[in-house]
């Protein structure tokens, strides 16, 4: 009798440590889900209207956790790109800035130089799925500070050359070709620029606010080296370029262009990127902007040593550097920037083009960009869109980049404005830029 109290005392006690067993398992066997942050801004960052800043990325998110299971992703909506970069310095005064995010043009340099983002080499070289030779060299290369990659590219814009073709009908001038260069511009402006109503001072006009960076990508020049140790003012190309937007200028006999002045129909041309080539083509936004006259975009004009190149500007992607979800990270930063179907939805609810060559070059891109203009308006071609994109001129990647190109930018419009020595303001411009550099 005594013997099966004790046996039963005995099963109770491991009943008990077993039901203490089940209850710890139940509580912490199970997977801890996985949060990745994602940072991100509201809107269009190339500063146009749109509606559909998360369109993309929900799909991306909802894919992304579908196929990984217990792990979700968070962002914060209504952070607006001009409070970006305060918004992440906070995060990161905190130790809490997102696993995976988005990177101004302004943040880039800073970013890099300071290791707030993960080196991408090691992770490149590991992954046998991943090919950058996919991506337009052009974008892919914004990414790298000092030939380290600490970032993808995921959308992109290149400059592009609007065309009134209701001013030119009018003056008996035709389309410039595609291969067109600046003595064609220069032509055609002097010859559409003149006084319409008889006051005695010219109201039409050749071009708006074409400057000499434009020209300098476009004559085989740089501003800067890529380092950031010396700027090339002195130049051939850089002096010509400035040379040539003097002589621009001179058509206009004193008169300041403005944007009204193109608005109303009274410029021929104007540089402006393919994000707004996109949103003024279309409705609301071409009622409201450009009704009253037909236009188009072309190639940029090609220096006399260099080619019909322009500006690319690029939003880049990074990991953060402390990030405990490295592989996840990368996993989703590539589904954004490297997958043709993603990179696909950028034509239908962004407007810049997508960073993959076969995403812009395809029939599927020039048919989406079809869908929302006119019949009758002719879309820029894949073909077309992606050499602008390849050989487009992208900016050196250094520190004190923003800061050195403003002095350059100030004092060259200094020149130009009042008049002064082109070849001898250089100079000393050349001297001031390389002392600042060297500091």
């Amino acid at each position: 009798m005594q013997k099966r109290k004790v046996s039963g005392r005995l099963w109770a006690s491991m009943a008990a440590v077993l039901c203490v067993i089940l209850l710890f398992f139940a509580h912490y066997g199970k997977k801890k889900e996985i949060i990745l942050e994602f940072g991100m801004f509201t809107g269009s960052n190339w500063d146009v209207a749109t509606a559909n800043s998360f369109v993309i990325i929900d799909k991306a998110i909802a894919r992304f956790e579908k196929e990984h299971p217990g792990v979700r992703i968070h962002y914060y909506s209504g952070v607006l790109k001009e409070d970006y970069s305060e918004w992440f310095s906070r995060k990161l005064l905190v130790d809490k800035e997102p696993d995976v995010f988005m990177v101004l043009g302004t943040d880039f340099n800073q970013f890099s130089s300071l290791g707030v983002m993960k080196n991408l080499d090691e992770l490149i070289e590991q992954d046998a799925s991943f090919d950058p030779d996919r991506y337009f060299s052009s974008a892919f290369c914004t990414g790298q500070y000092g030939g380290v990659q600490y970032a993808l590219p995921y959308e992109t814009v290149p400059t592009l050359m609007f065309v009134n073709k209701t001013l030119l009908t009018k003056e008996g001038i035709s389309m410039p070709d595609q291969d067109w260069t600046w003595e064609d511009l220069f032509e055609i402006c002097e010859k559409v620029t003149k006084d319409t109503n008889g006051d005695g001072v010219p109201d039409q006009f050749g071009i708006f606010n074409y400057d000499w960076m434009d020209a300098v990508c476009s004559n085989g020049g740089e501003i800067f080296d890529s380092d950031g140790t010396q700027g090339y003012f002195t130049d051939e190309r850089l002096v010509e370029s400035v040379k040539y937007i003097r002589q621009l200028n001179e058509l206009n006999e004193g008169q300041k262009v403005v944007q009204e002045d193109f608005n109303n129909g009274n410029v021929a041309f104007m540089p402006l990127t393919f994000a707004e080539y996109r949103t003024y083509k279309t409705y609301p936004y071409k009622i409201k902007r450009y009704a009253n006259f037909q236009w188009d975009c072309i190639t940029m004009p090609a220096g006399t040593q260099g080619d019909n190149l322009s500006q690319v500007e690029t939003l880049l992607m990074g990991i953060s550097a402390s990030t405990e979800e490295e592989a996840l990270a990368w996993e989703f930063l590539k589904l954004l920037t490297y997958d043709e179907e993603l990179q696909t939805e950028i034509f239908r609810y962004s407007q810049g083009a997508s960073v993959l060559k076969a995403v812009t070059q395809s029939s599927e891109m020039e048919s989406i960009v079809q869908e929302d203009m006119e019949v009758g308006d002719t879309v820029i071609s894949g073909k077309l869109l992606g050499r602008v994109i390849e050989e487009g001129h992208i900016e050196p990647q250094f520190k004190r980049y923003e800061q050195a190109l403003a002095l350059a930018d100030s004092e060259i419009s200094n020149i130009l404005e009042n008049d002064k020595t082109v070849d001898s303001s250089l100079k000393i411009l050349q001297r001031t830029i390389n002392n600042y550099l060297r500091q």
